[in-house]
Parts: structure tokens; C-alpha cells; sequence
């Protein structure tokens, strides 16, 4: 897992999985964000177990997936809602990472 930190609060990666999770939280995250949809690519950990992963370490966790397409309207306002209620580092993934960076990017300059 190789991160990618866009500012003090926030890094982005591609997709992680339940066994990452404990080295999440171990480097100080404290909110996990999802941009990938689930049943995006057979490798990929289903959202409900990386979900049930984070509570278990006391992480939150947010589910704000965005299609490869593009944006459907909803995804910022929800990206940016979930950074101002964060307390502590957050981690946003999805398959590569990219479209976590460009959510980021939007609720940045929205806010």
C-alpha cells in the first residue's frame, strides 16, 4: 500500500484491504473515505469488510463512491462533509487513488 499525502490531513492509495487496516490506524488515521464502488474489479475487498475492519479499530469510516465515468453531482458535498467532520489524519482510496485525489481536489476548492 503506497500512499500519497495531498495535505497534513489527508493521503490517498488504491485499493486497500482488511489486513491493511491495522496498519492504518497504526499511522494515525482516524477516518478511512471509499471512492470505489464496490464490484468495481474482482480483486477488490468488498466495502462492508473494510467498513466492519475500521469500526473494529475505531476508525470512522465513509462510503462515497464515484464511477470511473466521472461524477455523478453527489460526491463532493460528501467528500468535503466527511473531511470537516474528521477528526485526525484521513485515508480515501480507490483503485488507484486518482479518483480520491480528485474529490479532494473539488471539496478543496468548494469549501
Amino acid at each position: 500500500m503506497t500512499l500519497t499525502q495531498l495535505s497534513d490531513q489527508v493521503s490517498v492509495c488504491g485499493q486497500i484491504s482488511v489486513a491493511d487496516v491495522a496498519d492504518i490506524a497504526a499511522q494515525g488515521f482516524g477516518t478511512v473515505i471509499c471512492n470505489r464502488p464496490d464490484g468495481e474489479g474482482p480483486d477488490q475487498t468488498p466495502w462492508a469488510e473494510i467498513e466492519a475492519a475500521c469500526k473494529a479499530q475505531g476508525m470512522v469510516a465513509h462510503y462515497i463512491p464515484m464511477s470511473p465515468m466521472g461524477l455523478a453531482g453527489t460526491e463532493v458535498p460528501a467528500f468535503a462533509e466527511a473531511l470537516k467532520s474528521a477528526e485526525g489524519k484521513v485515508l480515501a482510496y480507490c483503485r488507484t487513488g486518482n479518483r480520491s485525489s480528485i474529490l479532494w481536489q473539488q471539496a478543496v476548492n468548494t469549501a
